[in-house]
């Protein structure tokens, strides 16, 4: 995934922890810089009351300010009635927002009008083209159904989540690990098919107390394939940090296979054995992304 920066040149975007701050609360938006999230998302919907929405968004350009002062990419997660979110894009791409988390998305119609409005934004704030980038929120049963063309909807499109407490309520399904089992993996399965990031965690965190429940949480994701999880309380954060980075045991096998497997290639070999495991070519892929991935979260904790 890229982001566009404001020179215009692309820059990875690389996301394990995100941080939901209510966008009106200006103690926990001076603090957000110092929890070590790598983005930090001014939330306009479900933590700010409506009669707040407008202050919130006024509070935009000093927010983006000072959430961004430790290298966290600034996103606004904005509202899905449509007054709402005309007022909302318009003031996090004014703000300098490097993404929007667009909630309850029902297809992938709405993601092109959102995207065209931002558009339009971009010009008239003279940001560069494509620098701002929306995350697709899939929250309702049929949206969950078109989650496939959802990911496929725009080019500004680079990641997707399940929302679990939404979808549950929806269904009338009490939100747990087993009950979002199935629903989270499809959204997964169409984040990676349409080649954005597959973000959240099987399950939810309404109890983020339970730390060691968290930890466990998410090193399953993490196997599934979620690439990166947003949490509401900074508790979260270093669990998220940790376990969405490969260990460096990991890495250090993953070069061990990406050497061997050249060196082979080079011989004519197609399979080799390393550290006693056959590998092959789905093998070497999957080393040589888990060592990219690894690259860019230290460049990027680099700049923090």
């Amino acid at each position: 995934m890229t982001q566009e920066t404001e020179t215009g040149a692309d820059t990875p975007i690389v996301w394990r922890s995100l941080l939901y701050v209510p966008g009106n609360n200006e103690k926990f938006i001076s603090k957000a810089h110092t929890r070590g999230a790598d983005a930090i998302i001014l939330d306009l919907e479900d933590s700010v009351p409506e009669a707040q929405r407008q202050t919130a968004r006024d509070m935009l350009p000093d927010a983006v300010k000072s959430v961004t002062q430790a290298g966290a990419d600034p996103v606004v997660r904005i509202n899905r009635p449509i007054r709402h979110m005309v007022k909302d894009v318009e003031a996090a791409v004014k703000a300098g927002a490097c993404c929007l988390f667009v909630t309850k998305v029902d297809g992938a119609g709405h993601l092109k009008l959102v995207a065209e409005l931002v558009e339009e934004c971009e010009r008239e704030a003279g940001r560069p083209h494509g620098s701002v980038k929306l995350v697709a929120m899939v929250e309702t049963a049929d949206a969950y159904f078109r989650a496939h063309a959802i990911g496929r909807a725009s080019s500004r499109v680079i990641g997707m989540s399940l929302g679990g407490e939404d979808f549950a309520m929806e269904m009338g399904m009490v939100p747990e690990m087993e009950t979002l089992l199935v629903p989270k993996q499809t959204v997964m399965i169409a984040a990676k098919a349409a080649g954005v990031m597959a973000m959240g965690f099987i399950g939810t965190v309404a109890d983020y107390r339970d730390t060691e429940g968290f930890r466990a949480n998410v090193r399953k994701s993490v196997k599934f394939g979620f690439d990166c999880a947003s949490v509401i309380h900074p508790s979260g954060i270093p669990i998220l940090n940790e376990e969405f980075t490969p260990s460096e045991d990991a890495v250090a096998a993953a070069r061990r296979m990406i050497e061997a497997y050249d060196a082979a290639r080079l011989a004519g070999k197609g399979a080799i054995t390393v550290d006693d495991k056959m590998i092959d070519v789905p093998v070497v892929i999957r080393a040589e992304r888990l060592v990219a991935r690894y690259e860019a979260i230290k460049a990027k904790d680099a700049q923090k």
